[in-house]
Formats: C-alpha cells, structure tokens, sequence
C-alpha cells in the first residue's frame, strides 16, 4: 500500500505566508523559508508553495524564493502560481522545484498540461482544481485567478480531462471549507478522487484530527493538504501522524 502524505500548504502573498478564510481575510503567517524547514524537520512528507498573487497580478513566481527553499529543506515540495508556459515550469524546476502547480494557466491552455507532462515527466505536474458548490445544480464550478472568477466548469469534467491530459495529481481544494477548520467536503474529495486514475490531494477545512482521517477514509484522498491547523500551533506533523497511525492508516514515520 502507497503511504498516505501529509503536506503542509504555504500562500504565499509580498514575500510572507498568508492564510485567509474561503480565500479572503488573508493574515500573515510566518516566513515562508522558515515554516519549510520547521515543517521539513517536523516529518512533513512533502510542501506546497503557491504564490496566490501571482497570476492575479500578471507576474511569474517567486524563484529566489523557491532557490532558497530548496536549499533549505529535504522533502519534495511543489510550487504554483503565475505559471504559464514551457519556459517558466523549466525555471522553477531548475530553481529546486519538485514538482509545479498549474491553475488558471492550465484551463486557459490545456495543452500546457501535455506538454508539460510529456517533457518534464507525468509527476511532475500538479493541477490545482478550486472547487464551489454550485447549489442550484449540486455540482461544483472550477474558479481561477485566486479564487476570483468562476470558468463555469464542472470540476468533475474538468478533473477527468487533466487525468487524461497527462497530470500526475490533482490539488483539490474546497473553496467553501478553505480556512473554515470545519472539515474537508468529503462528498467532493470521494467524488474527484473515485474518478480519476491519479493521486488526489484533498485541501481546504481541517480543523480537527478526525477530519484528516476522514479525508483518507472517507473522502479517498491519497494526500491531505494542510494550513492553519500548523500555521496556528493548533496539532503538530508529529502528532497527526501518530494519530493516523493509530487509526491504523498506512503512513510514513516522522
């Protein structure tokens, strides 16, 4: 059995880490080198670096910042945000990158996705889905630019056409649950991640230990995403993980 991950997620926003509630709100939250290396030697099995700002204000993302993580720490991290073409996954990847994130680039240009994943290898490219409960149809619509436009896709559909196009995982986040600490959208995270052939990471509204279980029960997710619950001090790597293990859930030691 593949080892379920636990991933700390960095917003990053003018150099600092943010965390805000349903994308809005944004508080700082620390430095962004310094959480990675305090999360690295915590056990974290990987990170996550999205630069929110990004393609909302038509910039590429911060590559010293990501230079100067992967000199830092020593599990493998993602970076997303304001990556739009061949030239900038090439940098970021050189910078020490892992893995990189494709949102709002990928939906305006899908093939990004194959080619992407053609040249540089299917694991490394990660799609971000931000998903929103459309309630008058009981499905979810995928948003862009920071959570800031709806595309009026349906992220069911969306999520089996990057499958298909050669990304290696899907980022999932719930837009409602985002900062709410009041539990991940299960029904959304199960729906996405019994539909695909890839690893789903499911992101946005942990808020307890029973809530990260259920992720991996649950809603099947193969990695769970996580922000204030550690930005805050609230639980520790450490004590997430002895939990899940407790629960008899296959993870990797700290």
């Amino acid at each position: 059995m593949v080892a379920l991950r636990l991933i700390p997620c960095l917003d990053v926003a003018d150099g600092r880490v943010v965390k805000g509630v349903n994308f809005v709100g944004l508080r700082d939250a620390g430095d962004p080198v310094e959480l990675a290396c305090r999360y690295s030697q915590a056990g974290a099995d990987e990170l996550v670096f999205l630069d929110i700002a990004a393609t909302h204000q038509r910039r590429a993302t911060l590559v010293d910042l990501v230079r100067r993580t992967a000199e830092a720490v020593t599990i493998p991290f993602t970076v997303g945000g304001g990556i739009s073409s061949q030239e900038g996954i090439t940098e970021l990847l050189r910078a020490g990158a892992d893995k990189i994130s494709l949102n709002s680039s990928a939906v305006r240009n899908p093939d990004l996705i194959s080619q992407g994943a053609k040249r540089f290898g299917c694991q490394c490219i990660v799609v971000a889905i931000d998903a929103r409960r459309n309630k008058n149809q009981n499905t979810w619509d995928v948003y862009v630019e920071g959570g800031r436009r709806n595309t009026g896709l349906d992220a069911l559909t969306w999520a089996r056409k990057v499958a298909d196009l050669g990304a290696g995982e899907i980022l999932l986040t719930s837009m409602d649950g985002d900062g709410t600490q009041a539990g991940y959208d299960l029904n959304l995270t199960r729906t996405i991640a019994e539909s695909v052939p890839i690893p789903v990471i499911a992101s946005g509204g942990a808020g307890s230990l029973q809530h990260i279980a259920e992720a991996f029960t649950k809603g099947k997710a193969s990695a769970a995403l996580l922000a204030s619950l550690l930005h805050d001090g609230i639980l520790t790597v450490g004590q997430i993980k002895q939990y899940l293990s407790n629960q008899s859930l296959s993870i990797r030691p700290t």
